[in-house]
């Protein structure tokens, strides 16, 4: 019998990714979505369109717990992978309150529901690079001290600390990936790789005529999302539960990004980008480099796809996209 498996956070970057990965070892894939979805599919499902056929929706709210233990109840999972959350940094900053309410209590609702009817079930919660913030080393490792800089990056400390309790207070296989930047096509526009790409894709169509951004020194380990999920996968097909930093162990900054992605399209950057003000953060997170040695030695896994390579494939199919529009 087909392993189960359900997704919260299918219809983002990394829940479309893990979808096709888990379809692909033959699970039967579940996932959990807003009740808006079904009514607006074309534009909610847009990053699974392609497999709506292969995969069961279940409309549910993170932010209702008997929503969450009704959905739990019927699926029964095998394995849960919880990627679904508020994950705009920005946004947390202008309403803290229901980025803590849907990132913290989803989690709890989650944890509680498989404790309480599939307590076997293994757990995958996603953590982040931002739950260090103003890390006091570098690289960044397991063992790292958290410094959280955002009211997003505390919800991730607390449900990271959450996932932590279930699996030692209830022997719950659960699991914390704390997975560094990851990119691809399929990058939210508000995101600041996807508003390079798409920016200077505009720039190279004479679609638009400058690029604004906020600190570009700002550094970032950027790795390519479909490698990352699959490091998700892995860490449920351990026999112990464990935490592991997921990251390519490079750091570079706003500025190179759009470097790389304006030498693509063959294009100076410094003629195009110009510094906004009000695209800084209240408090910034300037370094964030991950060592991602135990993910190597214990998972086997390991990137392939660089910075530069990352940000040509994101620009690409930006041009393309565009280029039809």
């Amino acid at each position: 019998m087909a392993k189960k498996a359900i997704i919260t956070g299918i219809t983002g970057q990394d829940g479309s990714y893990l979808a096709e990965l888990l379809l692909s070892k033959g699970y039967e894939v579940h996932g959990i979505v807003r009740h808006v979805a079904g009514e607006d599919p074309k534009q909610r499902l847009g990053r699974i369109s392609h497999i709506v056929g292969k995969v069961e929706l279940h409309s549910g709210s993170m932010e209702s717990y008997a929503s969450i233990f009704k959905i739990i109840e019927q699926v029964r999972p095998d394995e849960c992978y919880h990627l679904a959350s508020q994950s705009f940094v920005a946004i947390s900053f202008e309403d803290p309150f229901s980025t803590f309410n849907t990132n913290i209590n989803g989690t709890l609702f989650l944890l509680e529901s498989l404790k309480v009817l599939v307590p076997k079930c293994k757990f995958y919660f996603a953590g982040s690079s931002e739950m260090f913030g103003k890390a006091e080393q570098v690289p960044q490792n397991e063992q790292t001290r958290f410094h959280p800089r955002s009211p997003y990056g505390i919800s991730k400390v607390t449900c990271f600390e959450l996932t932590r309790n279930y699996r030692e207070a209830y022997d719950i296989f659960a699991c914390t990936g704390i997975l560094f930047n990851h990119e691809s096509e399929r990058r939210g526009m508000e995101f600041v790789t996807r508003k390079i790409s798409s920016a200077v894709a505009a720039i190279k169509l004479g679609k638009q005529k400058k690029l604004f951004l906020g600190n570009l020194d700002a550094k970032r380990d950027w790795g390519y999302a479909p490698e990352y999920v699959k490091a998700m996968w892995l860490m449920l097909q351990q026999e112990t539960a464990d935490d592991y930093i997921v990251a390519t162990g490079e750091t570079h900054s706003v500025g190179e990004f759009a470097q790389a992605a304006f030498e693509e399209a063959g294009l100076d950057w410094k003629e195009y980008v110009e510094v906004d003000e009000r695209f800084k953060r209240p408090a910034e997170v300037d370094l964030l480099v991950g060592d991602c040695r135990k993910a190597r030695q214990e998972l086997g896994w390991q990137h392939t796809i660089g910075y530069k390579e990352l940000a040509a494939k994101m620009l690409r199919h930006d041009l393309e996209r565009l280029s039809r529009m």
